[in-house]
């Protein structure tokens, strides 16, 4: 065997890996894109998936506003709720244990009258919840709020 052909060809054999020196190889230049193509494409659907839900909200239609004017009848249950959160039954207060029973009382009767809600504009939201939920517990299936009429455009 010749000395070149013993260069030529490694210990496993033809096919082998060959080492090349830093200085043969030629200069590779160019920049590998696919990591950036795959961040890239990773965001984009991030940004697909998570814009409409920041942007959009769900869909409800919402209520216009409307001037209907009550008609206050003999029947109707007028509670007040002041903004300290004193409740009252036309115009006694009453406590919240006296307000269950009465309108579970007022529940049985038939026709069932309507409970109308009149807050005062600083109440908290809690002190009008809370006789709502009263309500709902006594078994009164029509409830409604009383506010101002809204002040004319223009």
């Amino acid at each position: 065997m010749s000395q070149e052909s013993a260069v030529g060809e490694s210990a496993v054999g033809k096919g082998g890996i060959t080492l090349i020196e830093e200085e043969d190889s030629p200069v590779n230049s160019s920049i590998n894109t696919t990591p950036l193509v795959d961040i890239m494409l990773v965001m984009l659907i991030i940004f697909l998936i998570t814009i409409p839900v920041a942007v959009k909200s769900i869909n409800v239609e919402l209520p216009t506003e409307r001037n209907r004017v009550v008609v206050p009848r003999k029947e109707n249950i007028n509670i007040s709720v002041r903004s300290d959160g004193a409740v009252f039954w036309g115009l006694a207060e009453v406590t919240e244990s006296d307000l269950a029973r009465r309108l579970s009382v007022a529940a049985r009767e038939n026709p069932q009258p309507e409970v109308h809600i009149r807050g005062d504009l600083t109440t908290k939201y809690f002190e009008v919840g809370e006789v709502v939920a009263v309500a709902q517990r006594s078994g009164i299936l029509k409830i409604g709020f009383i506010t101002k009429a809204p002040r004319p455009a223009g």
